[in-house]
């Protein structure tokens, strides 16, 4: 890709501050057009050291409203980073609906720059590779405009400017003895990014090419690419208003007549066997064992800085928080953090869904409890009709993904349906009526959602089969008797626990 650029291409004082004269008061409009839409921008500048990343970065901020961007300076990850997932970082910094993000460097960091200093394991690079045409698929799904401008120079011109900012004691510090060593080897790091953009331009999210020699024409450039950008998103955003008159009916919630067709439904609920109890004397016994073998253990994984992830989803008084208590009772509370997931709030709304997992996802050695999950999406949002379809349907995917990479980091993912029947749901919530110390437990909406059964367990199963993968499989809970069920939980996680620091 790299190789078929004109990189003599110049433009003249006079072309330029024509052209700058028409593109900056057209940029400041945009990004306040974008805002009115809620359109969150992301726009990432890459390329060769020295190719002027900073500088057109200092460029373009000039058309903008400080109040509405954000500039994120990507170095080497620190300790808390690299005890996260290596998206974990840029999920954390992403904009609001109303904001622009703009990263020197980002996540193809660890693909580069890192790549070449020998910080990356090449055996994963593939890993990488797909991680972030994953992310970027999902940013771009959501609604995000992505903007990938990759700013290029040859060897001979990079050494020269490397030399200009070394002999002068202000600006030496940026130029690194790992810049001069890419500079040596500019053949074998040049093959790196090109490998780099053959691998990750895609249709949602190309590239740029920005030939930098020249900074004048550099700039226009980086300007027309951003502008036509924006222009494209505002034009998408307003076609999308006036031609789907459907947009009611989207967001709808999901129709009976699509549950009507059990018999041909692939069900994992309606194999539990509900049956299934523990008396209260073996009970005892077996928490006071399970309670004291996950305080040893819990200690080890902290030793060993192995991550855990616990997603606890299920019916209504299905038992989720007795199950989260016994499991905590007599773990460190330093090491452990309990999220319970409620409705998104205002700053929540204004993110990607997935942002608000990604800020709670424990460092190594931690364990993080979700008290409902990222499920909520293909549950309740899919049935009372928060999300429209095709946000749903998408989501399987996206969870998958963003699971696996927990998974390839290190973590331990364990996901639990605690599954009741609907009468051992009805008598619970009569019970939570009936006892004082219970009736904060019970809501007007715990009745609705009952009045939903059907659909939600429909729902359920669908999400069961095509979230139930190899690296973060599903288990599901008996729950109509609790003794069984926090049993059970208990166990799994001591297990899980125990396979993992055999290895």
């Amino acid at each position: 890709m790299l190789e078929q650029l004109d990189l003599t291409k110049t433009m003249s004082k006079e072309d330029y501050k024509k052209r700058m004269d028409v593109l900056q008061p057209e940029l400041s409009r945009l990004q306040r057009e974008c805002k009115s839409a809620q359109i969150p921008v992301i726009i990432v500048f890459e390329g060769f050291g020295a190719a002027g990343k900073g500088y057109q970065i200092s460029r373009l901020i000039q058309a903008l409203d400080p109040r509405g961007f954000y500039v994120h300076s990507i170095g080497p990850e620190s300790t808390e980073e690299m005890m996260h997932p290596f998206l974990w970082r840029f999920w954390t910094k992403l904009p609001s609906t109303t904001q622009i993000a703009i990263f020197d460097r980002s996540w193809y960091r660890k693909v580069l720059v890192d790549r070449f200093d020998g910080i990356t394991n090449e055996s994963r690079l593939i890993n990488y590779y797909n991680d972030i045409n994953s992310f970027e698929r999902q940013l771009t799904d959501d609604g995000h405009v992505l903007i990938k401008l990759f700013l290029c120079i040859d060897q001979k011109e990079q050494k020269k400017r490397f030399k200009r900012l070394t002999n002068t004691k202000s600006s030496a510090w940026r130029v690194s003895e790992e810049d001069i060593q890419r500079n040596r080897d500019f053949e074998k790091y040049k093959a790196m990014n090109d490998e780099m953009l053959e691998s990750t331009d895609t249709a949602y999210a190309p590239w740029t090419i920005i030939e930098s020699m020249d900074r004048s024409f550099a700039t226009v450039k980086i300007y027309t690419a951003v502008i036509e950008a924006l222009k494209a998103a505002l034009r998408r955003k307003a076609e999308k208003a006036a031609t789907d008159t459907a947009d009611v009916i989207d967001h709808a919630p999901t129709p009976a007549s699509e549950y009507a067709d059990d018999v041909l439904r692939t069900s994992s609920l309606q194999k539990v066997d509900l049956s299934l109890s523990l008396e209260k004397d073996e009970y005892k016994r077996e928490l006071k064992w399970l309670q004291n073998r996950i305080a040893d253990l819990h200690g080890e994984i902290y030793k060993r800085r192995i991550p855990v992830i616990l997603g606890f989803e299920g019916w209504d008084a299905g038992g989720k928080g007795g199950a989260i208590k016994r499991l905590t009772e007599k773990m460190d509370p330093r090491g452990y953090r309990v999220h319970p997931t409620s409705a998104a709030n205002d700053i929540e709304k204004v993110h990607h869904y997935l942002w608000r997992f990604w800020n709670n996802v424990p460092k190594d050695g931690h364990i993080a409890i979700f008290d409902r999950t990222w499920y909520g999406r293909v549950m309740v949002e899919r049935i009372e009709g928060f999300c429209t379809r095709e946000e749903w349907q998408r989501a399987y995917q996206e969870i998958n993904e963003m699971e696996k990479q927990f998974v390839d980091h290190g973590a331990i993912v364990l996901k639990f349906w605690l599954q009741i029947d609907k009468d051992e749901q009805e008598r619970r919530f009569k019970e939570r009526m009936e006892i004082p110390e219970k009736q904060w437990k019970i809501t007007d909406e715990d009745w609705r959602n009952r009045e939903k059964w059907d659909e939600y367990e429909k729902a359920v199963d669908e999400m069961l089969v095509r979230t139930s993968t190899m690296a973060a499989p599903w288990i599901i809970v008996e729950g109509n008797n609790k003794y069984y069920a926090r049993i059970k939980v208990l166990q799994t996680v001591v297990d899980a626990m125990e396979e993992r620091l055999s290895r």
